[in-house]
């Protein structure tokens, strides 16, 4: 039940990301450049997905435990450390480069454009050699 629920969502995911505009670099890209040709959709998607978190968490934190899982993976700390404003950096760089960010990335994945192909590879061999050298 838990695989299938995942598979749902994630499904349900991708097709939102296309749906609006996410898995399009050009807009992506549109939207990052505030000084130039600003292309603001992407901020109402943004604010959507803020509001319904907002909403959403008072709810789900109020629950003993999840309903799929044993317990809450929440993070232990909120220590900004610089392992975290490094990865910060290289997720903010790699996207404002190309326009992809690993979701939508991966949603891009079905449009078959060679590219993508070749920024998800990367992504995944840029997240093994972190694992490698930097685990936990």
């Amino acid at each position: 039940m838990k695989a299938l629920v995942g598979l749902l969502c994630g499904m349900l995911f991708g097709v939102g990301l296309a749906m609006s505009g996410m898995t399009d670099t050009a807009k992506v890209l549109g939207f990052l450049d505030v000084t130039g040709q600003w292309i603001p959709d992407l901020a109402f998607v943004m604010g959507g997905a803020v509001l319904v978190t907002l909403i959403a968490f008072r709810f789900v934190l109020r629950m003993q435990k999840p309903l799929l899982n044993r317990r809450f993976s929440l993070p232990g700390t909120s220590v900004i450390t610089g392992r975290l404003v490094g990865g910060a950096a290289i997720f903010g760089i790699g996207w404002g480069v190309y326009g992809y960010c690993p979701g939508p990335a991966i949603s891009a994945l079905t449009y078959l454009d060679d590219k993508t192909f070749m920024f998800v590879a990367a992504m995944l061999v840029g997240m093994a050699l972190s694992n490698k050298l930097a685990p936990g």
